[in-house]
């Protein structure tokens, strides 16, 4: 017998921990290599953690709930003659789950697969597909306790437990409450979570209490880091894009028409700060403690916001893309965060940021950075205002703020000038007959 440890996996790239949001297995579970252990959420993913060895679950180390660093100790596992971990791997498309219809989704980086059922694009780990089969529970019928309100193995135990089994047609059942909550042993100093800043908020009848999920306390996390590390300087830029706007206009219709999908301004936006990146490589860049990494692949963060998170995809090689591949990428990447189908691949290898704050109304704002990045931008709302033009007569323009926060560790004011100027320029100069969206 030998005692094989599992840490924490890095769960994406420039990923420092991850939250332990629900264990899958119990002390004592049999499990095999690559079935799910535990449920983790990350500031960029919600993923499983899969078993590494053959063997008998023997210590549950970490806490549901707690924060860990990667590379902690999270569980042990007892096995025969020991055993060889997985080799951590890069994102891989995720193999499909056995004996079901559903189709595979892509997974992160040393997470098991994901299966998708066909059920309105919901998605169920392999672990509850397996009982749902086993027991001939109608998964639709059910409601989940996990974060999103994702459907877990302990929802489907308690149901089996009760004996008030959901089937096809049947009234969705509520989540069965655990009558205790599932056994920890106490955690060794190697893999204590991170410790919860104390807080003394007075709460009075009539005040309502959230709990903070993983996926919150995640988000804060990673902005109280970007915050503490990076010293943030802020500038502004105001652009016309009178004729940028006119431009998109008369297309959006007959692109609609004929591609399936919006032609937005934020394309456009997109595309020129792609442009501006080439040109200004060193906005492309990232601290690295004892020297900055100036990134060869421009690959642009877009902020995709849902009702209580904030998910940050990436468009791979946006210098090398038309309007209307970014336009296509946006509308994809957007669908995925809301349907909660977007992967760690997803979300992995972003070299700078790109956030639609117009898109609700804001003419103004101070962005924190996506950390390791040297800089954010927010693209502001297009405002109709009355301008002063250079042959001093007022005309009514189509005018936008950007917004840019930077890491003054990287970047200084005059390279940021420059670039936020380059932008302005080609924005300005974008029109039916100067630009192509193909």
């Amino acid at each position: 017998m030998a005692i094989e440890q599992i840490k924490m996996p890095q769960l994406g790239e420039s990923v420092t921990e991850g939250t332990i949001n629900q264990w899958l297995v119990s002390v004592g579970d049999k499990v095999s290599k690559y079935d799910p252990l535990a449920e983790v959420t990350t500031d960029k993913v919600n993923s499983e953690v899969p078993s590494s060895f053959d063997g008998v679950i023997k210590e549950l180390i970490a806490q549901e709930g707690e924060t860990y660093e990667v590379g902690a100790v999270i569980l042990t596992i007892e096995t025969e003659g020991g055993g060889s971990a997985a080799p951590e791997a890069p994102a891989a498309p995720a193999t499909e789950a056995p004996a079901t219809p559903a189709a595979s989704t892509p997974a992160p980086a040393a997470a098991a697969p994901v299966a998708k059922t066909d059920n309105g694009g919901a998605r169920y780990s392999p672990a509850v597909l397996k009982l749902s089969q086993e027991h001939g529970i109608d998964l639709s019928q059910v409601t989940g306790t996990g974060a999103g309100g994702r459907i877990t193995r302990k929802d489907l135990n308690a149901l089996i437990e009760s004996g008030n089994i959901p089937k096809a047609g049947a009234a969705p059942a509520a989540p069965v409450q655990e009558t205790a909550p599932a056994a920890a042993a106490p955690a060794p100093q190697a893999a204590a979570p991170k410790a919860a800043a104390a807080t003394n908020v007075p709460v009075v009848p009539g005040d309502i209490e959230i709990p903070v999920s993983g996926v919150r306390k995640a988000i804060a996390a990673n902005m109280l880091k970007s915050k503490h590390e990076a010293p943030h300087a802020w500038t502004m830029i105001e652009v016309d894009v009178t004729n940028l706007m006119s431009f998109r206009n008369s297309l959006k219709a007959d692109f609609k028409k004929k591609e399936g999908f919006n032609l937005t301004p934020f394309a456009f936006f997109v595309k020129a700060v792609a442009q501006a990146l080439k040109e200004f490589p060193m906005i492309n860049s990232m601290w690295a403690g004892d020297k900055i990494v100036q990134k060869k692949d421009i690959n642009l963060s877009i902020a995709v916001a849902t009702e209580d998170a904030l998910y940050v995809p990436v468009i791979k090689n946006a210098d090398e893309k038309t309007i209307k591949g970014i336009a296509r990428e946006i509308g994809e990447l957007a669908g995925k965060v809301r349907s909660g189908k977007l992967s760690g691949a997803d979300m992995s290898g972003g070299t700078f940021t790109v956030n639609n704050t117009g898109s609700f109304g804001s003419i103004q704002s101070n962005g924190i950075i996506n950390h390791p990045q040297a800089a954010i931008l927010q693209v502001e709302s297009i405002v109709k205002r009355a301008v002063v033009m250079d042959n001093g007569m007022i005309a009514v323009r189509d005018m936008v703020n950007l917004c840019m926060s930077l890491d003054h560790r990287v970047l200084d004011g005059l390279v940021c000038g420059n670039f936020l100027k380059r932008v302005k320029e080609i924005l300005e100069n974008t029109s039916k007959e100067n630009t192509s969206v193909y």
